[in-house]
């Protein structure tokens, strides 16, 4: 089973952009649901994340500016994305856990192809 990520595109610095994540087969509703992303040459990292009875994490890199929700009756779960910088350029990827607290990329599985976020102007 994987999730699939969708919502990229190129945008203006200051822009916004919204990030679904969906599943086939399963419901998101019973796993915390993060979002990473990966930059050319570097490490994946951790933006976001929320549990299942939703509480919500974020990097510092974001707080304030990314939201993550759950739509509960379309099985998704959203990443809004303000005030977008130059360095939010990368593939954001969502994946799926037990919990958010205390764990990494290594921790979440379900990942499937991401979806690029070019922050340009």
């Amino acid at each position: 089973v994987q999730l699939q990520a969708s919502g990229g595109g190129l945008v203006q610095p200051e822009g916004s952009l919204r990030l679904s994540c969906a599943a086939s087969g399963f419901a998101l509703d019973y796993y915390a649901i993060g979002w990473f992303r990966q930059a050319p040459g570097r490490e994946r990292e951790a933006v976001s994340c929320i549990t299942p009875d939703g509480k919500t994490y974020y990097s510092e890199s974001v707080k304030g500016r990314f939201t993550i929700s759950r739509d509960k009756a379309k099985n998704t779960v959203t990443l809004q994305m303000n005030s977008l910088y130059l360095e939010d350029t990368a593939v954001y990827y969502c994946a799926a856990n037990a919990v958010c607290e205390g764990a990494g990329p290594k921790d979440f599985g379900s990942w499937g192809q991401g979806t690029l976020v070019t922050v340009s102007s």
